[in-house]
């Protein structure tokens, strides 16, 4: 499938069949027990996160929650999450952080939800405070995007000691909706967008910002979600390996310096 292009890809990752985090956490981990709210304003269902046991090993697994029917994505507002989702995240992982847990972050959201309401409680501050206090959680942290990663809102979940994506999944900085809003005043040259943009696994891989890309099960995660959840399950089970074993300064600084390196450029002079 290494041939589609961007267009193609945000297509399957958003094909109504395609497996969520509902189907990927009973697949990937065994007694998963959720836990809610974030102590200050209430619970936010675009955000599930909880302790589980993954291959016997205790973590903490926090996820974006996408739904299928009109029921599922109004509870969990179409996957687009509140301030006090990524508070509950951020309480999750100080709870991970303080008993050893390693972090399993799962991605998937169009981006941070935009609303008067989440403004006036603190979106911006609650992606800010979430993209620094991970910055500095002393425990391994894995994430993995499994369809959209938008903007802040999946950014805030992808401080992280590795980074894979989902073969078909996309990670940009703005939605190619909103990219072609703001340069074309054009909303509906979405696709030409996404072309441009590169965001597909393969692209980011090549720009060092995604350090793995899952090979999905043929013609997308929706024929064979088993598949899927396997491959990722062997990512997550050897990343976890590598990072155990490092001693907290050289998880933290190795953390630290992944993210001083993306957008490294060097200037040249022009030749003639």
């Amino acid at each position: 499938m290494s041939e589609l292009t961007a267009s193609q890809r945000m297509d399957i990752v958003r094909t109504k069949g395609r497996p969520t985090v509902r189907d990927y956490i009973p697949m990937l981990f065994d007694d998963f027990f959720e836990m809610h709210g974030d102590r200050l304003f209430g619970d936010d269902g675009a955000i599930m996160g909880g302790v589980a046991y993954f291959k016997g090993m205790p973590v903490t697994v926090i996820a974006q929650v996408k739904g299928r029917t009109l029921e599922e994505n109004q509870q969990c507002n179409f996957g687009m999450p509140h301030p006090e989702g990524y508070r509950k995240a951020l309480r999750l992982a100080h709870q991970a952080e303080k008993f050893h847990r390693p972090i399993i972050c799962l991605v998937d959201t169009a981006g941070a939800y935009c609303g008067i309401g989440a403004e006036e409680r603190g979106q911006g501050e609650a992606i800010a405070r979430s993209i620094m206090e991970f910055m500095e959680i002393k425990t391994p942290v894995i994430s993995v995007i499994l369809g959209e990663g938008g903007s802040g809102g999946a950014l805030a979940m992808c401080v992280c000691d590795e980074l894979a994506m989902l073969e078909n999944a996309i990670y940009s900085v703005i939605s190619p909706r909103g990219f072609a809003s703001i340069l074309w005043k054009d909303a509906s040259r979405e696709r030409e967008a996404a072309d441009i943009m590169h965001i597909t696994a393969h692209d980011l891989e090549q720009l060092h910002v995604c350090d793995a890309v899952i090979e999905e099960s043929e013609g997308g995660a929706h024929t064979d979600p088993e598949q899927t959840a396997e491959n990722i399950s062997e990512f997550i089970y050897a990343a976890l390996q590598r990072n155990l074993q490092k001693g907290l300064d050289e998880l933290l600084n190795g953390r630290y310096n992944r993210f001083r390196a993306i957008g490294e450029f060097h200037e040249g002079t022009a030749e003639g």
